[in-house]
């Protein structure tokens, strides 16, 4: 599994709009839909349900990183957005530090396994200090595909 097959290309945000959690989710969530990704009915369920996630715990692991996630029954194709965020997102983060990059999953239900081989990618790549970097550094879609399709051709 790699990024870019992970990755709606059309849900790269390379310029998140708001600092708050909250509407950078709504709007990321919004990304991924307008991508195709999910239906757009689904809208309210999807926020209600990442929102939950992160009232249980918080998906910012870190490092300026966060990785909400969501599984539905009604989503087909696992999917992810990406938003950068030049002056950072408060995600009640573990190290308590803000959020500059946010990947947000989509799976489907009934495939957990699927899910969880994403997530392991997508940490993969988050855990390695010059991919942070780089990501951080990206200033449009394409620079954010570049380093997805970089990363990808440096699995190994």
């Amino acid at each position: 599994m790699k990024l870019t097959t992970i990755v709606s290309k059309d849900a790269i945000l390379p310029r998140l709009s708001s600092s708050e959690r909250d509407q950078t989710l709504n709007d990321l969530i919004d990304a991924l839909i307008a991508s195709g990704a999910a239906d757009p009915k689904l809208r309210p369920e999807l926020v209600a349900r990442v929102l939950e996630r992160e009232r249980r715990g918080s998906t910012g692991f870190g490092k300026g990183i966060a990785v909400p996630h969501v599984k539905h029954k009604n989503i087909k194709r696992m999917a992810a957005a990406i938003g950068l965020s030049p002056t950072g997102v408060d995600f009640s983060a573990l190290d308590h530090q803000p959020v500059y990059s946010v990947f947000l999953l989509l799976s489907p239900e009934d495939r957990p396994d699927d899910h969880l081989m994403a997530m392991e990618i997508i940490f993969k790549h988050l855990s390695q200090e010059t991919f942070r970097r780089f990501l951080r550094q990206a200033q449009s879609t394409d620079d954010v595909w570049t380093l997805l399709e970089e990363a990808d051709g440096n699995l190994g």
